[in-house]
């Protein structure tokens, strides 16, 4: 028989959702982790569960997980995420939770016998407000003590006090981490986030990992001077470091790095920062990403290399820390091609991609056979407002996570 998801159950789910922090100004959502709406979202998620007849608790880390099977066996993981970035949209996340609950209602209500549970987890605090992956990192044993305790969101309020607020005693989040001998793999369905699949006419992306990222905090230090007095070529204009190194990164990339290569400055700041005053100091982020560490390494030096030579070209010193170093996670190869046999046996136009994005996955590579599948963004909006992805395509990229759960699970 061949079972398929139901898309107006699908449907209603998301628009339930995405009511909790919907603003109406601006039409975006707000549902930061352990903000209110974000805790609104998760009660009501478990109760919603119970009501279909499905195990559902929260953890010490937030994660509501949804169980239905025997107890006594091992589990496959359908995940992702609830909360949202400030103004973020519909789907990113929710999908893939919603995407899961189906493949269990499917299952459920045919009666299909299972050799293997099932468990669809809606993980915490993914989105970073306080600069992790909380929920992932919980359940795969990737949390430090000391990092609960001290982190905290751009306004300053600590990660525990937020915990605190939601009835989470922040130190239960260490208990979280589940055994990887009781489970058999995780998936996770998202919209892709960008316009590759779009733009290429693929429906369906398997995504073959997740980049390597390393971000650096950057400062030109030359000398502040009258914008009207000091001559051109007498000056130690920080600005024009952070220009000339602009110019650069097209030939970084083109020398050291792949066509899945990375170098975004995403913030800068002027000092003085006054529009008749040369600026003395330039501080800017620098963020890389590669498939592979080795190239990353590889334009991590050579950025090095180039900034160091702008610095001296205009007279400036040249200062830089590393905020971060991930390194790339990849996907299981059997989850891949179980992924890809599923949408070109269901018709779909498949691609296999890297994802330059963040997911709870990641955090899952190294401990189970891990599987992420994306569905087209409409114009590669996403984290806004009118991020979108035609109901046609969710239908399809539910249904194709449907099927390969169905071969993993199904007795």
């Amino acid at each position: 028989m061949n079972y398929a998801i139901n898309l107006e159950r699908v449907k209603q789910d998301i628009y339930t959702i995405g009511r909790y922090g919907y603003n109406a100004e601006d039409q975006g959502v707000y549902r930061q982790g352990f903000s209110d709406e974000d805790i609104k979202v998760r009660n009501w998620f478990q109760s919603y569960l119970r009501e279909l007849g499905i195990k559902a608790s929260m953890d010490g880390a937030g994660n509501v997980i949804g169980r239905y099977g025997d107890d006594d066996r091992k589990a496959l993981i359908l995940a992702s995420h609830l909360d949202s970035v400030p103004a973020g949209g519909m789907f990113d996340g929710v999908l893939g939770v919603v995407a899961g609950l189906e493949c269990i209602r499917v299952i459920q209500e045919n009666n299909i016998p299972l050799k293997h549970a099932l468990e669809v987890i809606a993980t915490s605090e993914e989105e970073g407000r306080f600069g992790g992956m909380l929920g992932a990192q919980a359940l795969t044993g990737n949390l430090k003590l000391d990092w609960l305790e001290r982190a905290k969101d751009a306004s300053g309020e600590l990660l525990r006090d937020a915990m605190a607020r939601c009835q989470l005693p922040y130190h239960l989040a260490m208990d979280a981490a589940r055994d990887p001998d009781a489970l058999i793999g995780f998936l996770e369905l998202h919209i892709e986030q960008g316009p590759v699949l779009e733009q290429t006419g693929n429906t369906i992306g398997v995504v073959e990992g997740i980049s390597g990222v390393f971000k650096w905090k950057i400062k030109l230090i030359g000398k502040a001077d009258h914008a009207g007095t000091a001559p051109m070529n007498l000056r130690s204009d920080a600005f024009m470091g952070v220009a000339d190194f602009a110019h650069e990164i097209a030939r970084i990339i083109e020398e050291e790095g792949t066509d899945k290569s990375r170098l975004t400055i995403g913030s800068v700041e002027l000092k003085p920062g006054f529009a008749h005053t040369v600026p003395g100091i330039a501080e800017f982020t620098l963020v890389g990403r590669d498939m592979s560490e080795d190239v990353m390494k590889a334009l991590a030096d050579a950025c090095r290399r180039v900034l160091s030579a702008i610095a001296r070209r205009h007279k400036l010193m040249f200062e830089y820390e590393q905020m971060s170093w991930l390194e790339p996670r990849y996907c299981s190869q059997d989850m891949m091609n179980l992924l890809q046999k599923h949408s070109e046996n269901l018709g779909f136009k498949t691609l296999v991609m890297p994802s330059g994005a963040g997911h709870d996955a990641q955090f899952f590579t190294d401990m189970v056979p891990t599987g992420l599948l994306f569905v087209p963004s409409v114009g590669g909006v996403s984290h806004a407002p009118d991020e979108w992805t035609h109901w046609h395509d969710v239908e399809k990229g539910c249904n194709v996570l449907l099927q390969s759960v169905l071969e993993l699970v199904a007795e």
